[in-house]
C-alpha cells in the first residue's frame, strides 16, 4: 500500500506560495490610524482644508453684547464678551477697583456690590443680564468727600486690619441695614456671613453696623 501524500495534499515549501498572515485587530487599527492621520495633515498643509478667513474670524471672536448701565449714579454703555462678569466690568472696564476679586467663586464676599439696591457677588452676576440695573460700588457710597456714615463707623470702630475686605464688608452692611437684619448682633452676624474677614475683626464690623443703624 503506497504511503505517497497526494500533489494537492503536499504542503509547499517553505517561502513558496505562502500568503501573508492575516492582519490582526491591533494591526489594523494603527495602520487606519497611521493613514488616516497622514491625510489629514497633508490636506491641512496642503490647504484643502482650511476654511475662509471671514469663517475663522467669525469662529474665533466671541459672542459680545452691548449694554447699559447706571454705574454710582453714572450711565454706562460698553459693549462686552458675553462670558464678561460683572467684578470683571467695573475693574477692567471702568476703572472701579474698590470691588476686590477675592475667590473669584461668590465665597468670600470681596467683590459684594448692590445692583438695585440688593447684595450680590459681582464675581458670580454676568454683566450682560444687568441691562438697565442700577448698580452701587464702595466708591458710589460716600457723598463727596464725605463718608457713608458705615464707612465712618469703621474708621471709628477700627473694624479693618488688612482692609482687602473692607469694601465688601462695608457695601454688605449697608444692604443689610436697608434690608433691616440689624435687630440684634446675631442677626448681623447672621446676615453679614457671607463676607469673610481673614483678619478675624468681626466683633468691630457687627459694632460699626449697629453705630450705623442707630442702636449704639
Amino acid at each position: 500500500m503506497s504511503t505517497e501524500l497526494p500533489e494537492s495534499a503536499v504542503p509547499p515549501p517553505n517561502g513558496v506560495g505562502e500568503s501573508s498572515p492575516a492582519p490582526t485587530r491591533r494591526t489594523f487599527i494603527a495602520t487606519s490610524t497611521a493613514v488616516g492621520g497622514a491625510a489629514v495633515a497633508g490636506g491641512v498643509i496642503g490647504g484643502s482644508f482650511l476654511a475662509a478667513p471671514e469663517v475663522v474670524a467669525a469662529a474665533e471672536a466671541p459672542p459680545s453684547s452691548r449694554v447699559f448701565l447706571m454705574v454710582n449714579g453714572t450711565r454706562r454703555t460698553v459693549t462686552v464678551d458675553n462670558r464678561t462678569s460683572l467684578l470683571d466690568l467695573l475693574r477692567e472696564h471702568f476703572g472701579l477697583t474698590g470691588s476686590k476679586k477675592g475667590c473669584n467663586a461668590g465665597a468670600c464676599g470681596a467683590c459684594t456690590v448692590l445692583v438695585d439696591g440688593q447684595r450680590h457677588n459681582a464675581c458670580l452676576t454676568l454683566a450682560v443680564r444687568l441691562e438697565g440695573a442700577e448698580v452701587t460700588t464702595v466708591e458710589g457710597l460716600a457723598d463727596g468727600g464725605e463718608l457713608h456714615p458705615l464707612q465712618q463707623a469703621f474708621i471709628d470702630q477700627d473694624a479693618f486690619q488688612c482692609g482687602y475686605c473692607t469694601p465688601g464688608q462695608i457695601v454688605s452692611g449697608v444692604g443689610c441695614i436697608q434690608e433691616g437684619h440689624t435687630g440684634s448682633p446675631k442677626e448681623i452676624r447672621e446676615w453679614m456671613s457671607g463676607n469673610i474677614c481673614r483678619c478675624g475683626c468681626y466683633v468691630k464690623i457687627v459694632r460699626a453696623v449697629e453705630q450705623t443703624a442707630g442702636r449704639k
